[in-house]
């Protein structure tokens, strides 16, 4: 079990990235561009 866990822990941190990269900026307004994020 403890050999999945690295696999795991890396797969929840590149879902979390490429959720943040995509849905993040669209929820979350950007200081750098409020206006693209609108």
């Amino acid at each position: 079990m403890h050999a999945l866990r690295p696999l795991l822990l890396a797969a929840l941190c590149l879902v979390a990235l490429s959720g943040c990269g995509q849905k993040g900026p669209l929820y979350l307004p950007d200081p750098e561009s409020p206006a693209t994020a609108r």
